[in-house]
């Protein structure tokens, strides 16, 4: 077995390895299978939906569920089935790509503060301090009020704000494992900072990430649909859940099960990443490895 092919060897075996811890935690599958679920319905929602979320019929206004609408319709006599649907990629969107945004700028800058340490990492950290003194969502609803209410803008506005999060988590690992072996070896043989961070700090310290970034997709979900429900995110007739919700809300006494659905769907999809993240958070702790 030539070296590379060892490699991969490996890797497919941590994958396994975790994996199988995860599979003991019955509920974090459940919630994996959900997400998935979730997922691709958000993918093929156009095949999917009964009707185009936008389609409106005045004759068929507040109707129940009934064959034609299986969850009723709106006040303006849309699906609601349909736009729950299409809804689940407006909010998925302000939930995955708003945490890789954060996560690729904050990774980066905490691998750089937590490596190279003294002034930059003081510098780095007095920073994040300040940054993190404002109030995340008060910071959110500056930055989509300056940019403008849009789905993307809310989906930026939310990423930036989260930039602290994973460059501390990030920081945190790289101090614990840069003055391992394996790395006084790479610059022992004059290995470059930048072939060390990516080669050897960052596969090692990558694992509090993972479960950070899934338990943040949950918390970026519910700061992208306060967005929308003050009207800072998506716009009509855009069929994000948490818009869904500001639809209705001079309605609610009246016709609550319009909020009930979306609050319903972000509610399972948020719980379903917090309790993903806890599982895989116990699948990747090494003290496990032999339970």
């Amino acid at each position: 077995m030539n070296v590379n092919e060892n490699i991969v060897w490996k890797k497919r075996s941590r994958l396994f390895e975790v994996w199988h811890n995860l599979k003991k935690n019955k509920v974090a599958v459940v919630c994996l299978f959900i997400l998935i679920a979730v997922f691709l319905i958000a993918i093929f929602a156009p095949y999917i939906a009964p009707y185009p979320y936008d389609k409106q019929d005045y004759n068929a206004i507040f109707q129940p569920p009934s064959k034609e609408h299986l969850l009723g319709t709106d006040q303006l006599g849309r699906d609601i089935l349909s736009r729950l649907i299409y809804g689940a990629s407006q909010s998925l969107q302000l939930a995955v790509v708003s945490t890789a945004i954060a996560s690729v700028i904050g990774i980066a800058i905490g691998a750089i503060a937590g490596y190279y340490g003294g002034w930059v990492d003081n510098l780095t950290m007095r920073f994040f301090d300040i940054y993190q003194s404002i109030p995340m969502f008060l910071l959110c609803v500056t930055l989509a009020a300056v940019m403008g209410p849009s789905l993307n803008n809310a989906t930026l506005a939310i990423g930036i704000s989260m930039i602290p999060g994973p460059a501390r988590m990030m920081r945190a690992s790289i101090l614990s494992v840069r003055e391992m072996e394996y790395v006084e070896s790479a610059r022992l043989i004059n290995a470059s900072n930048t072939h060390i961070i990516l080669k050897y700090i960052l596969p090692n310290s990558i694992a509090p990430l993972i479960v950070f970034t899934t338990m943040s997709m949950g918390m970026n979900m519910l700061a992208g649909s306060a967005l929308s429900y003050i009207g800072l995110g998506a716009q009509p007739p855009m069929p994000e859940w948490g818009a869904m919700v500001s639809d209705v809300r001079n309605i609610m006494r009246d016709h609550g099960y319009l909020a009930l659905y979306p609050g319903a769907c972000i509610m399972i999809v948020v719980l379903a990443f917090n309790l993903l993240g806890d599982g895989l958070r116990d699948a990747l702790d090494p003290r496990l490895k032999n339970t």
